[in-house]
């Protein structure tokens, strides 16, 4: 019988560097291949693929950094669950972890992998067989269902391909590959939505009857054809990005320092960190899983005759539960005079759906992944920190971080829903999950680069990253 630590320990991986620190020029270097391949991926079509049912899930699909119906179809959501499970079940003591030994930290990964291989076949094998990509209906039977089998070892291959993508990049790159294609994603939905001179067609839109993609263009040809509507309606959803962004990076700066010391030694300590989205981005996550969930059963509902969930026209949500958390663009309606009373209702229940589900993931985020008061006092203490002027005891310290850690967990998640939901009321040029997960994972990851690579890079980038030019 084969054990089953020997399967972990014989896992194939991506070697490590030697060195402990590599330059800044190495990992950009890395990155940048690691980046190209992704999107190279995206755009190897599936072969034999007939009927794609999931482009209507076209913003589920840019937050898990995946592109329907290519070989990057699962994107990161494997290596999102596997990773979700894993924390939930070591946060809540089902399995044990023991993350502070380099044996722990392996086994750890080990089983992610494993668990991530799992789910890349298990999607693959949903998304096929449940109908979402399927092969051309015309084929004979026995070759519809090998195609189908081809399918989904295509899609596997590519889960695959990108789950050592992400190990690349996290050993030779810049921090996570995961963090790093859901950026690469949505910055290219909003580079795409601002700039491209494509129609939906596409062909491209000058000489042509139909606009432009990209809502810049729309602009200037709308004030050039006399049309301030449609100039409005353009410079809008420009206008609503660039301040979701800014109070994205804004709130993002926000956080709340500790101040710890090294036991004895005294005239030596650190600032403990606690920022004010103290989730970061997992609530909204949830949030749009959710609300991606919801509508999926809604569909099969409706094509089963029970719409219980609502009803769809087209691909967007008509009536019922659905239609109610799906964003009204607001200042669209108000811009084109279509505005109505209930309008505003609709809009103030997205927003409350929202925040209110933001704070709910918040909380049970916290309980079970680690982060409440009494994790982080035991971590404070395994590390041989403490407060300065208090005794060092672990209920004293749990005691202070309290204060500190609902409130922010509270609060951030709040804010978190606020602003998502606010970029889609707004009619940004992406979804408001996206917009803010993009700006949370590059202000982390200037955080890094500037920590750790402040001394090697270019004079003139490092000036850009605010450590002067000497």
């Amino acid at each position: 019988m084969v054990n089953f630590n020997s399967i972990l320990a014989n896992l194939p991986e991506v070697k490590g560097p030697l060195q402990k620190h590599l330059p800044f020029k190495e990992k950009l270097k890395w990155t940048g291949i690691v980046l190209v391949l992704f999107f190279l991926l995206g755009l190897v079509p599936l072969y034999g693929l007939g009927v794609n049912a999931l482009q209507q899930f076209e913003q589920l699909s840019i937050i898990l950094g995946a592109s329907f119906g290519s070989l990057a179809t699962l994107g990161i959501g494997p290596l999102v669950t596997a990773s979700i499970v894993l924390q939930l079940l070591n946060g809540s003591g089902i399995m044990k972890f023991d993350l502070t030994s380099p044996e722990g930290k392996k086994r750890f990964h080990a089983l992610q992998k494993l668990l991530g291989v799992f789910f890349i076949f298990f999607e693959g094998a949903i998304y096929v067989f449940l109908g979402g990509l399927l092969p051309p209906e015309a084929l004979p039977p026995a070759t519809y269902r090998t195609m189908e089998l081809l399918l989904v070892a295509q899609i596997a291959l590519g889960g695959i391909a990108i789950m050592f993508m992400d190990e690349v990049c996290n050993k030779w790159g810049f921090g996570s590959g995961i963090s790093l294609f859901i950026a690469a994603g949505v910055s290219q939905e909003i580079i795409i939505r601002a700039f491209s001179p494509l129609t939906t067609a596409g062909s491209f839109a000058f000489g042509s009857s139909q606009p432009p993609i990209g809502k810049v263009w729309v602009f200037f040809i709308s004030l050039l054809s006399r049309n301030p509507t449609g100039a409005a309606l353009a410079l809008s959803a420009i206008i609503a990005t660039i301040i979701v962004f800014i109070f994205s990076v804004y709130a993002q700066s926000m956080k709340v320092e500790i101040p710890l010391s090294f036991g004895r030694v005294r005239g030596h300590g650190i600032r403990w960190p606690l920022h004010f989205i103290y989730t970061s981005n997992i609530p909204v996550i949830l949030v749009a899983a959710l609300m991606a969930n919801m509508q999926l059963w809604a569909r099969l509902l409706q094509n089963w005759g029970h719409p219980i969930l609502g009803t769809f026209s087209g691909n967007t949500p008509a009536s019922g539960l659905i239609a109610w958390i799906n964003p009204p663009n607001m200042v669209e309606s108000i811009i084109t005079g279509s505005f109505r009373g209930i309008d505003m209702g609709h809009a103030l229940i997205y927003m409350l759906f929202m925040i209110v589900g933001s704070i709910i993931f918040s909380i049970f985020w916290v309980q079970t992944s680690g982060m409440d008061a009494k994790s982080q006092a035991k971590q404070i203490l395994a590390s041989g920190l403490q407060i300065p002027g208090f005794r060092r005891d672990e209920r004293i310290l749990e005691h202070i971080l309290s204060r500190y850690i609902f409130p922010l967990t509270i609060m951030g998640a709040a804010l978190v829903g606020f602003l998502a939901s606010t970029a889609d009321l707004l009619g940004a040029l992406s979804r408001g999950t996206g917009i803010l997960l993009t700006v949370m994972i590059v202000y982390r990851m200037y955080e890094d680069i500037a920590k750790q690579h402040m001394m090697d890079m270019h004079p003139a980038l490092r000036k850009m990253m605010g450590g002067g030019s000497e």
